[in-house]
């Protein structure tokens, strides 16, 4: 089952937010929520509250144990591009794009691995070439 939170148009650039993502993708939500409270970054801001939004839906909505989750995709899409012009000397035009981006966290249930089965002794006196 996955489990989903989307938060949109943050006033961040993508490649940024990016940065932060990758660093906590495939752990844990509550090993994670303690990395990006600690990372100083503007990003694991926007991050900690998505991630947060996303382990809240999963134990109201789905009734699940926030210790059986693991972060199976978070990733920062474009939003919209804001147009912004700053006029510089001698006439010219000096633009500037303010970007922003969307973040979405999905968990998963952790998958329980199975056991490996014992592997039987070899014979002795067999020996292999």
């Amino acid at each position: 089952m996955e489990i989903r939170a989307t938060t949109k148009y943050l006033p961040i650039s993508p490649q940024k937010l990016r940065l932060v993502c990758d660093q906590v993708r495939g752990m844990e939500p509550a090993a994670a929520l303690a990395l990006l409270r600690s990372m100083p970054q503007k990003g694991a801001g926007f991050a900690y509250k998505t991630l947060n939004s996303a382990v809240s839906n999963a134990e109201n909505n789905f009734e699940l144990d926030p210790a059986d989750l693991v972060i199976a995709k978070i990733y920062a899409n474009e939003g919209p591009r804001r147009k912004w012009r700053r006029f510089g000397a001698r006439g010219r035009f000096k633009p500037i794009i303010k970007r922003s981006s969307h973040l979405t966290v999905i968990l998963s249930e952790r998958e329980l691995e199975p056991e490996p089965e014992p592997v039987a002794a070899d014979v002795a006196g067999e020996e292999e070439e």
